[in-house]
């Protein structure tokens, strides 16, 4: 059976990304000041990361310019405003490990439970095959059910728990480790 080419999967994957006038698109440069604002609310809201420090949109443009080409980063856009965003960097600086991501996903506050996460992570696997990754994994904390419950729909399985991972605001908090392979890249040699 002939495989779609790598241009024409990456068109359905895209096109399925739609709902509800909300369009999944790859994130350029251009996108940092939105994700930026929207990172910051998870920043304030403290359920999602441990970084405490807001980020700017510089900061933003240099991480996105740092993982064009390898490493996938979609956002959410409805009426040309930016609702949510995910991204994976790499996982560790080892060459062996190249192929595998781990990401991080954020929705505005007014989008979030509105199916804008499920979109995102849906393209995000999608870029991720596409860029020839072959896991995509992250770190979740134990009460952030909501995310929990998107990685398991998208075929995430939890692998174990980092205890006291890290302190945040005082308190030791624990994260859970998920991962999801991406079958169609398992036999990639290197990238």
């Amino acid at each position: 059976m002939k495989q779609p080419s790598p241009r024409n999967r990456r068109k359905r994957a895209l096109k399925r990304s739609r709902a509800h006038g909300v369009q999944v698109r790859i994130a350029t440069v251009d996108d940092a000041a939105a994700t930026a604002e929207i990172y910051n609310q998870g920043i304030e809201d403290r359920v999602a990361t441990y970084e405490t420090e807001p980020r700017s949109p510089r900061d933003q443009q240099a991480w996105l310019q740092s993982i064009a080409g390898c490493y996938p980063a979609v956002v959410a856009e409805i009426d040309g405003q930016i609702v949510g965003w995910a991204g994976a960097g790499p996982y560790r600086a080892r060459k062996c490990y190249r192929g595998i991501g781990e990401f991080s996903m954020y929705v505005r506050r007014d989008w979030r439970g509105q199916g804008v996460g499920d979109l995102l992570v849906g393209g995000l696997i999608n870029e991720a095959e596409r860029l020839g990754l072959w896991k995509l994994l992250s770190r979740i904390f134990p009460f952030n059910e909501a995310s929990r419950a998107l990685c398991r729909k998208h075929g995430f399985r939890e692998v174990g728990i980092y205890e006291k991972h890290a302190r945040l605001d005082g308190p030791w908090l624990d994260v859970v480790i998920v991962e999801r392979l991406i079958s169609a890249n398992l036999n990639v040699v290197c990238l």
